[in-house]
């Protein structure tokens, strides 16, 4: 009789908790996506689809991390076809930051008085002669460069997510979202919710154990940030799945901070990545290449930073308020 109460209880924590919140969150959804067409013929969409975004990126993480019970074909279904949407509603806002972002640091490193990060000693070696002058030379140059190649990419991102949301495969997934605003299919596997959401951390601790020492910035490869980015969305994970079962107020300064850390990690890395690419355009001057250089070098630095940064607040005891 017990038991029976027990899984009784369980399917009425499942539909009322987590059936709650998915159809929260599919509302949502809708409200962002009205907003997104009555804010189209003034052109300004962006709040729209950044909501938009954000309420499928809490879908999807929730039906990835609460899988087993829910109703899995159709979840399998979903889950992919949102991820799809955000992502290209997302590079838009992605390149307009990173322009933004590589062009306050040229300027940064142009006017600072500390040599800039390809200068400095490393490992105790002397410094580098000062290359101020050809910094300031291919400032300009590389400036532009940045500007039109990432001008360009956004455009093509703008119309590429105008494309998606005029599609029939955008329009299959709003249906979908519209059914669950109303209807959550569950699957009827009564098991606690918070079982789920333990799980979820321990994905992301054990991932952030698996990262291991850093090597020095001299052996860097792009590969080394995968692992960072892989924890990155192990965090998102576990910050949605407490907005099902939430954990204990302290801890929640500390996951926002490590989470802050992690997208300032996505940034720099990017933005590196955008400078490097730029650096590879066939006959360009000697100057621009050496800025090109100057500021992949620090924003590489900036990622360490966002590492160290990350690591402090994941180690940091959570600090409860009175």
């Amino acid at each position: 009789m017990a038991q029976q109460h027990l899984e009784s209880s369980e399917a009425y924590e499942t539909d009322a908790v987590l059936g709650a919140h998915l159809r929260g969150r599919a509302t949502d959804f809708l409200r962002a996506l009205r907003q997104h067409r009555e804010s189209g013929a003034a052109g300004d969409t962006a709040d729209a689809a950044r909501a938009l975004r954000r309420a499928a990126r809490r879908i999807s993480g929730t039906l990835h991390t609460f899988r087993p019970l829910l109703d899995a074909e159709w979840s399998d279904a979903l889950r992919p076809e949102l991820a799809w949407l955000s992502g290209t509603l997302a590079h838009e806002h992605a390149y307009g930051d990173r322009l933004a972002r590589l062009a306050e640091a040229l300027h940064r490193l142009t006017t600072s008085t500390v040599a800039p990060p390809a200068q400095r000693a490393e490992h105790g070696a002397p410094a580098a002669p000062p290359g101020r002058e050809t910094l300031a030379l291919g400032a300009a140059k590389a400036a532009a460069l940045l500007d039109r190649q990432l001008t360009l990419a956004r455009t093509r991102a703008h119309s590429t997510a105008l494309q998606a949301l005029g599609s029939s495969r955008f329009h299959a997934v709003a249906d979908s979202v519209a059914v669950l605003a109303s209807e959550v299919p569950l699957s009827g596997v009564d098991a606690p919710l918070h079982r789920f959401a333990a799980e979820a951390e321990a994905r992301l601790a054990e991932a952030v154990t698996a990262l291991g020492g850093r090597p020095p910035y001299s052996q860097y490869d792009s590969g080394s940030d995968t692992p960072w980015h892989h924890v990155r969305l192990l965090l998102r994970l576990h910050r949605y799945a407490l907005e099902v079962v939430p954990g204990p107020p302290a801890d929640a300064v500390r996951l926002s901070s490590a989470a802050h850390a992690l997208n300032a990690h996505r940034d720099a890395a990017e933005a590196a990545a955008a400078a490097s690419q730029a650096a590879r355009t066939p006959r360009i001057a000697p100057p621009t290449a050496y800025a090109l250089g100057v500021l992949h070098a620090d924003q590489r630095h900036q990622v360490e930073a966002a590492r160290e940064a990350f690591l402090d607040a994941w180690r940091r005891e959570p600090v409860s308020t009175p």
